[in-house]
């Protein structure tokens, strides 16, 4: 017997009061018995997409949605549910063609704004993502996941500032679901805000915790250098039949906890299981360099090398991706390092009314994996000096400057006393929010990069201490080459070792040439000298910098745990006694750099290296 319009209808109505009472099944049943009847009945089309959509069958779902907005193509909703079933199915450029669809026929709800933002995530696009999830916020500033949302691609896109802001005065509501207060503490130890994250992980009830939520706590114990507590709490999930559902996320995470336990057979195994979920070439990048690092330190040196050969690849098709004006710049060409104080200019700087050495920071640059991070805890374990996370205060008063409208850095001559304070008051103004500082104590900047600012640092505080990390050439080379750098110029830079060891050779020559010209008061520090003697080279530090010697400066490992979280890629290092493992690395390599040896050349002669 055929149905009615009376009966399709009572069994949509029956439906969507199945769906309201959390029972699916019952709710799909009827949608397909009314569909069965009325093959274009629009609101069994609609739940019954929904109901695909909500519980990951995209595929299904698709189907249905563009027969929805060819039936029925004047109802945004049916096109932001088409976008869903597009970014689900994998295909984001199309979904993202469906939901300008929506909003030209005036889609603007939080949902909408939402997942068009994760529409963006899963291109890559995470500027396009963060001004997305900025209007969801705006709409609904009480919703945890969009403000989760928002601040994680704040963070991603390296606006520090705007996620910090996002997260400094939240709290959970009572309602707010743990998994997404896990991974708002992730998202704040990410920025270094370990105490608020610490706050957030302990209001979470261990018998509240879903097993996502406990494997976001395990990385936020590892990354805080608790491997121990990590261990455990993974050993636990691992019991669960839940950890299952987990797929390859708990496989990495597995992954790393055997790689910081030196189990690196066992993490190449998991990482490798990992892998088979990321598809995408230009996701296999956040895989391939925790490979190579367990290749290396299992001795497999050509393998490791030819798996960071495509870690690279992958990682520059995802910087063209979600970086794209990065990458029509193509590879670096360390643009800062093309321009040069004019000593006509220097001549005239007037230093009248600069703070002495003891109220300016200790600035300690280098090229990246130098050892500035073992350097800057050696600095930070002495009580009258107090370091914090890389920061980029001093490029931001390189851009003061440049707002005063002073050629940079040909004609700083004309800078005002007026103006010099003002830069100096912002540069303390952003350092106080993030270190604490007693009276009598020194603050320690450490950004590695700064070193290719030096004509700002001079002219700001040019009474300040500067402290230069030397390592071997070829070591920085391949340790760059081997590190996962986030910063996409920077990571464009170390993607071939050719364009790398020019961009090294540039830098330094940068920096002598303006050393000769300016006489900042430096001290080099040789990374193989300070792992080798601590104390010898800590008491030369001292005596530089004008402090009584304290003992505590020989214990930088104590440091790092007493700090918990340090913020660069060395974090897992520095919690180890200085030792000289690291040292001259470069050789197992050999093959590979001997063609950087004639560009580093005049380096090696100078620091009194070998060949």
């Amino acid at each position: 017997m055929s149905l009615t319009a009376l009966d399709i209808d009572a069994l949509v109505q029956s439906a969507y009061a199945a769906h309201g009472a959390g029972n699916m099944v019952v709710a799909e049943a009827e949608c397909r018995r009314a569909l069965a009847a009325d093959p274009q009945h629009l609101g069994a089309m609609a739940l019954l997409g929904f109901l695909q959509s909500s519980q990951g069958r995209f595929a299904e779902s698709l189907g249905i949605f563009e027969k929805l907005c060819r039936l029925d193509p004047g109802i945004p909703s049916h096109w932001m549910n088409l976008g869903n079933a597009y970014r689900g199915s994998g295909a984001p450029d199309d979904a993202l063609k469906a939901f300008a669809r929506a909003a030209d026929l005036g889609e603007r709800s939080v949902d909408f704004y939402y997942n068009l933002g994760l529409t963006h995530v899963a291109r890559g696009d995470f500027e396009a993502a963060r001004a997305v999830f900025e209007d969801a916020l705006r709409i609904a500033p009480d919703d945890a996941e969009v403000r989760h949302q928002y601040a994680l691609a704040c963070y991603e896109c390296m606006r520090f500032e705007l996620a910090i802001k996002a997260l400094e005065d939240w709290t959970p509501a009572a309602d707010t679901p743990v998994e997404t207060v896990a991974a708002i503490a992730q998202v704040l130890l990410n920025l270094g805000e370990t105490a608020k994250a610490e706050q957030l992980l302990a209001s979470i009830p261990a018998s509240g915790a879903s097993p996502r939520a406990k494997l976001m706590h395990i990385q936020i114990l590892e990354r805080t250098n608790r491997l121990r507590e990590a261990a455990e709490l993974l050993a636990q999930l691992r019991a669960s039949p839940a950890a299952t559902e987990l797929g390859s996320e708990y496989q990495r995470v597995a992954a790393k906890i055997a790689q910081r336990q030196g189990q690196h057979e066992l993490a190449l195994e998991l990482y490798r299981q990992a892998l088979v979920d990321y598809d995408k070439p230009h996701d296999q990048h956040f895989l391939l360099f925790s490979i190579a690092e367990s290749l290396r330190a299992l001795g497999r040196h050509d393998e490791a090398i030819r798996t960071l050969i495509d870690a690279h690849r992958s990682q520059a098709a995802f910087i063209r991706r979600s970086r794209p004006v990065a990458a029509l710049r193509g590879l670096p060409q360390m643009e800062i390092t093309r321009f040069h104080a004019d000593p006509a200019d220097v001549a005239t700087w007037d230093h009248s009314g600069a703070p002495s050495a003891a109220d300016s920071p200790v600035f300690v640059v280098a090229f990246p994996r130098s050892g500035t991070t073992l350097l800057e805890l050696t600095l930070d374990a002495h009580p009258l000096l107090v370091s914090m996370d890389e920061q980029p205060f001093v490029q931001n008063a390189l851009e003061d400057i440049v707002a005063t409208g002073a050629i940079y850095p040909e004609k700083l001559g004309q800078l005002t006393q007026e103006q010099l304070d003002s830069i100096r008051a912002r540069y303390w103004e952003r350092a106080r929010k993030k270190a604490k500082l007693e009276p009598g104590q020194r603050l320690v900047d450490k950004n590695p990069l700064n070193i290719l600012r030096l004509p700002a640092m001079r002219r700001v505080f040019p009474n300040a201490r500067i402290i230069l990390a030397v390592r071997h050439p070829l070591d920085v080379i391949l340790s760059c080459y081997m590190q996962h750098f986030r910063a996409p110029d920077f990571a464009m830079l170390c993607s071939d070792m050719p364009t790398l060891t020019v961009g090294y050779r540039r830098t330094f020559d940068f920096w002598y040439e303006h050393v000769e010209l300016l006489k900042p008061h430096v001290l080099e520090v040789r990374y193989e000298s300070f792992v080798a003697d601590l104390e010898r080279e800590a008491r030369c530090i001292a005596e530089f910098l004008e402090i009584p010697w304290d003992a505590a400066m020989l214990a930088p490992a104590e440091r790092a745990h007493a700090k918990r979280f340090v913020s660069t890629p060395s974090y897992s290092q520095v919690v180890q006694p200085v030792n000289t493992r690291a040292v001259g690395r470069w050789q197992a390599y050999r093959p590979y750099l001997e063609p950087a040896l004639p560009i580093v050349a005049p380096l090696l002669e100078r620091w009194n290296y070998g060949s």
